[in-house]
């Protein structure tokens, strides 16, 4: 199982073995309009998804075979809500460059909610003025980019995004 946001840090299900993974052909991105949790259907803020480019660095996890058909139905009753993301078998290359198969939720780019490639400034406005029900949308960015530091993870982009932010929190 790949994650590439909170599931690296707030799996949910019980594992065997958890690794630091690279996926290429994918890559984390704000991507998601979020109306429940981060934002408003009026004013939708954005949450994470596995996009189309590029890699991503995240977590795998090894779930052991009698644990298998729980731990997807968990994923999928989390993860598949509005449908918005897909379940895709995909490689991952593993540390130590092991390589192998497994699942990973990628963003569905013609669902309704799937907001594009936005540039960092327009990411930042938007995560800058939504609030849902779970909160402001910079916290869950903000927590986010901590989360993936205090893994050792760098993402740059969401780097960028959260300089973006912190100006427009200033100004």
């Amino acid at each position: 199982m790949f994650g590439y946001g909170s599931l690296m840090w707030n799996p949910g299900f019980e594992f065997v073995e958890r690794s630091q993974a690279l996926i290429h052909g994918y890559r984390r991105s704000l991507c998601v309009h979020s109306w429940v949790h981060r934002g408003t259907q009026q004013n939708p803020g954005l949450v994470l998804g596995l996009d189309r480019g590029g890699s991503c660095r995240g977590m795998a996890f090894r779930i052991a075979g009698e644990n298998w058909d729980a731990v997807i139905a968990y994923l999928r009753a989390r993860e598949l809500v509005t449908n918005v993301y897909l379940e895709r078998q995909v490689p991952l290359q593993l540390e130590g460059r092991r390589s192998v198969q497994g699942i990973a939720y990628v963003v569905d780019r013609h669902h309704t909610q799937y907001a594009g490639s936005l540039d960092t400034l327009g990411a930042a406005r938007i995560v800058h003025e939504a609030k849902g029900q779970s909160g402001p949308n910079d916290a869950y960015v903000f927590n986010t980019l901590a989360h993936l530091k205090q893994m050792g993870i760098r993402d740059q982009w969401l780097e960028e995004v959260v300089d973006e932010v912190e100006r427009l929190r200033a100004a």
